[in-house]
């Protein structure tokens, strides 16, 4: 018997999730909570094999609960469920809380039962959706590692798209204008650009800019 534990902020959200895999073999519901702290509180009490957890909750996000879980129940295994399909917040998920699986929310219930019982079973389960986004995630990182960016030119970046003058830059920086002056030349031999539009285009497909 696989024993789940089911968080997400959205009531019909448990609801909808427990209606459904109450109906399934070798699946039981141990505990559901509306909040990560509650839900802590309930793993001291109630063993599982897997928490489905959500990813954006209030207070406490999906990612600092899988966090804790992974560090404080190393044997629970741990399948994020989101709207989200970005690569950047999977990665995140991935390095910092050891998730074993990530589905979004509109995944069908068939999907949802395999990857429960493969991750259950000691494998992972990202369908090729995720995979494809944590992919083009880790390219633009390595893509930014390799133009070698400091983070005081981040920093001017993100004042350049304001329309920032070399003066309000230096001002807001407390340092030269001259400096900025250099930066910027850095910036755009580094990023390959020649002008404010094009280096912001490359900043926001980076995910340097949001």
């Amino acid at each position: 018997m696989i024993r789940i534990g089911i968080v997400d902020d959205h009531q019909i959200v448990i609801d909808g999730l427990t209606a459904l895999l109450n109906h399934q073999p070798n699946i039981q519901i141990v505990c559901t909570a509306n909040d990560g702290k509650a839900m802590l509180a309930h793993l001291a009490h109630y063993p599982i094999d897997v928490l489905l957890t959500d990813v954006m909750m209030p207070e406490m996000t999906g990612l600092a609960l899988a966090e804790i879980v992974s560090q404080s129940f190393p044997s629970i295994k741990i399948i994020a469920l989101s709207m989200n399909g970005e690569g950047v917040v999977i990665d995140q998920l991935i390095n910092k809380a050891s998730i074993n699986g990530y589905l979004l929310k509109q995944t069908n219930a068939t999907e949802l039962v395999a990857a429960i019982h493969k991750i259950a079973a000691g494998g992972q389960y990202f369908p090729d959706i995720i995979l494809d986004a944590l992919a083009s995630h880790q390219t633009t990182q390595n893509e930014i590692t390799l133009a070698h960016l400091t983070q005081r030119e981040l920093e001017v970046i993100g004042l350049m798209e304001k329309d920032l003058s070399n003066k309000q830059i230096a001002d807001a920086l407390c340092i030269a204008v001259r400096t900025v002056e250099t930066h910027r030349k850095n910036i755009f031999r580094k990023t390959g650009t020649n002008n404010l539009l094009s280096l912001v285009k490359w900043a926001y497909e980076h995910k340097i800019l949001h």
